[in-house]
């Protein structure tokens, strides 16, 4: 081996810095190639010596050219092995390890919950309600009620929320259907405020529907059992002037928002918001949605008037929108985010199916046939107008279904003993609009029919929902034709999300546009009608005038004068009759 190639096997793998000119590197190179071969080739006195010169020279040469290579990582040799040194492990103390151990259960105990959560310092769940008095210092009186309510055990959104709220920190969750969140926001708000101070109103809860408003104020009532604490719901408008001096002694209202500015508004004001300490929304997507009949003035109002603050907000839905996250994100303090399983996901308890109908008239023979088959009671079913929940509440009326309906145009009494009817089973088929979509806890529903397609995901979650109930188990069917392909595509990859299963040709189909689900979501679409009746043919005659809808049609004191010569013929008629009689 000759020095070149020494030299080469002693550089192999390292580049040259760009630093020395390539005609200096050469002339170092050949110098040294010269040195070795005289050394390599001088005769033999002595061969340790002879190995030792060579070993001494070749280590001068490393250390020569060490400043001048460097490694392809751009990393020396030394900090190289230096870097494969192992780092040193720190002793962890006692306490260290106890945290340690504590945030891996914690961690542990929301996945096996499927608790999402998001913000700093989040407190941790608890397991049972005996927990919250040992804890978090909840009174006894309230974990009692808990308990007499046969609430044994806490739900996800329960051992999350109540300990969130607890630490009296705004909060905004989102939980499927039926899974407790109204026992969720109602625990930490009771203990909170202990003991009633008659300086006004503490707390507001808002609901979208008084149906709902009237649900929440029920278990209300139940939890504040022997607390002292006032609970106030408010009911028809014409009885607001006697309000002013009675809501001082309450603590808690509960409402639509509609009423609460109503009272707002009135010269002077009938309602003074200032003390309050809590201001809670349940349904919040459905309050902050923009759009047709929406609530987002009412609620700038209500939040305007709710001066206080130091006041704490707790949004509660069962869907999340981004409209709410974002508002909330800006306008919260201190903001701590729940999420309970999927996002906008619908229970597992619901055995979901999607049914091809044809047309409107296949809507109404699968009802039947569901009902031939044998239909277990109670059964809600939904449809897009009040026009076509009469027309089909006439037609299975007529069946011999035992069957009512409810909507916007009934008054508040009918709605409440229809509700109550319901609850109690005396009404069997409930067929409602989307008014009863949202947060009614109908304890044992076992079916949900989807007469009309729903106009959003949102809509069909919160739809669906009114079935499965806290851990029980229920079934929802969807009618699809044709004109309802848009949207069947996202209905479906719901209902696989939750375990169902569904046709590969649905998942593949085209996705609505936004422009087309926006358009959906405030315009219902045009249908046939339900009714089977005969429509019989009017024609004008001398008896009866029809009148069209048109620019030339006559007013109605035109129509009156009519009506009224049309009487007096008639009067005539009947005299000259009964004269050559």
């Amino acid at each position: 081996m000759d020095g070149f190639d020494l030299f080469r096997q002693l550089t192999r793998g390292v580049k040259f810095k760009r630093g020395r000119s390539a005609q200096s590197l050469e002339e170092v190179v050949s110098k040294k190639k010269i040195k070795l071969e005289e050394d390599l080739f001088a005769p033999d006195e002595d061969n340790n010596q002879l190995q030792n010169a060579t070993l001494e020279r070749t280590h001068s040469d490393e250390d020569e050219y060490s400043n001048s290579f460097e490694f392809i990582s751009g990393v020396p040799d030394s900090q190289a092995k230096m870097k494969k040194k192992k780092k040193k492990v720190v002793k962890l103390t006692d306490a260290e390890r106890e945290k340690q151990l504590e945030e891996k259960m914690i961690e542990n105990l929301r996945k096996e919950n499927q608790i999402t959560v998001l913000g700093k310092n989040i407190p941790p769940p608890f397991t049972t309600f005996e927990e919250l008095h040992t804890t978090y210092n909840v009174s006894k009186n309230l974990v009692r009620n808990l308990m007499n309510c046969n609430y044994s055990q806490p739900t996800p959104i329960q051992m999350q929320a109540i300990t969130i709220m607890l630490k009296g920190r705004s909060l905004m969750a989102c939980a499927p259907t039926g899974s407790g969140k109204t026992i969720a926001f109602l625990t930490p708000i009771i203990n909170d405020l202990k003991v009633p101070k008659k300086i006004g109103l503490r707390a507001l809860i808002l609901a979208p529907t008084r149906e709902l408003a009237q649900q929440i104020y029920r278990e209300c009532v139940r939890l504040c059992e022997k607390t002292s604490l006032k609970i106030y719901i408010i009911g028809k408008l014409n009885q607001s002037k006697p309000i002013e001096n009675e809501l001082k002694k309450f603590d808690i209202l509960i409402s639509t928002p509609n009423r609460v500015r109503f009272l707002l508004r009135q010269e002077p004001p009938l309602l003074d918001l200032k003390s309050v300490e809590w201001f809670v929304l349940d349904e919040a997507d459905r309050l902050m949605e923009e759009g047709q009949n929406n609530f987002k003035e009412q609620l700038d109002d209500i939040l305007a008037a709710c001066s206080k603050p130091n006041k704490k907000m707790a949004l509660f839905s069962a869907t999340y929108t981004v409209p709410v996250a974002k508002w909330a994100i800006k306008n919260l303090k201190n903001l701590a985010r729940v999420n309970i399983g999927l996002q906008n996901a619908a229970t597992e308890n619901v055995k979901q199916e999607l049914l091809f109908v044809g047309s409107e008239s296949g809507k109404l023979l699968a009802v039947r046939d569901l009902v031939r088959s044998g239909l277990k009671p109670p059964v809600l079913i939904f449809v897009q107008s009040k026009e076509r929940a009469k027309q089909l509440f006439e037609e299975l009326l007529y069946d011999g279904i035992n069957v009512d309906i409810i909507h916007a145009d009934r008054t508040q009494q009918q709605r409440d003993n229809c509700v109550r009817a319901f609850r109690e089973g005396h009404i069997w088929v409930l067929i409602c609009t989307e008014l009863m979509s949202r947060g009614i806890d109908f304890k044992g529903v076992n079916l949900v029919i989807n007469y009309d397609f729903p106009p959003s995901t949102i809509s069909y979650v919160h739809r669906i929902g009114r079935t499965g109930r806290a851990g029980r188990t229920g079934k929802a069917i969807t009618f699809f034709t044709q004109d309802d392909k848009a949207q069947i595509r996202s209905i479906a990859e719901i209902i696989q999300n939750s375990g169902g299963k569904v046709p590969e040709f649905m998942l593949k189909m085209k996705k609505a546009s936004k422009s087309e689900r926006k358009k959906l979501a405030n315009f219902a679409p045009k249908r046939e009608d339900i009714s089977t009746k005969i429509k019989s043919e009017v024609t004008k005659n001398e008896e009866t005038k029809v009148f069209k809808n048109t620019k030339n049609s006559p007013t109605r004191q035109e129509r009156a004068v009519v009506n009224k010569g049309e009487k007096v013929k008639k009067s005539k008629r009947k005299v000259d009759i009964i004269k050559k009689k």
